[in-house]
């Protein structure tokens, strides 16, 4: 999971977290390890003045590296795909 927001610092700031119930330490730390490793492949994707956040999550220990890449460079132009209106009718 990936979320982002705008900051007044000019380049891409990350951040990862990874809860406890995730796993024991060595577990989570293997998680950000690999999470960091794959924002490294992307970086070229990663918007100044923007920070983002890494949800880490078990999956992520499992998963082929480069879907892991691919996942993330999805979510990330995702997180900067400009919000659609929503569509059909408003309720009455």
């Amino acid at each position: 999971m990936l979320q982002a927001t705008s900051v007044a610092d000019p380049g891409p700031g990350v951040g990862y977290t990874v809860t406890k119930k995730t796993g024991n330490s060595p577990e989570r730390s293997r998680i950000k390890r690999r999470l960091r490793e794959a924002v490294r492949a992307c970086s070229d994707r990663l918007v100044a003045g923007h920070d983002y956040v890494l949800i880490g999550r078990r999956e992520s220990l499992s998963e082929p590296f480069d879907n892991l890449t691919r996942e993330l460079g999805k979510a990330i132009a995702r997180v900067h795909r400009p919000a659609q209106a929503p569509s059909g009718h408003p309720k009455q």
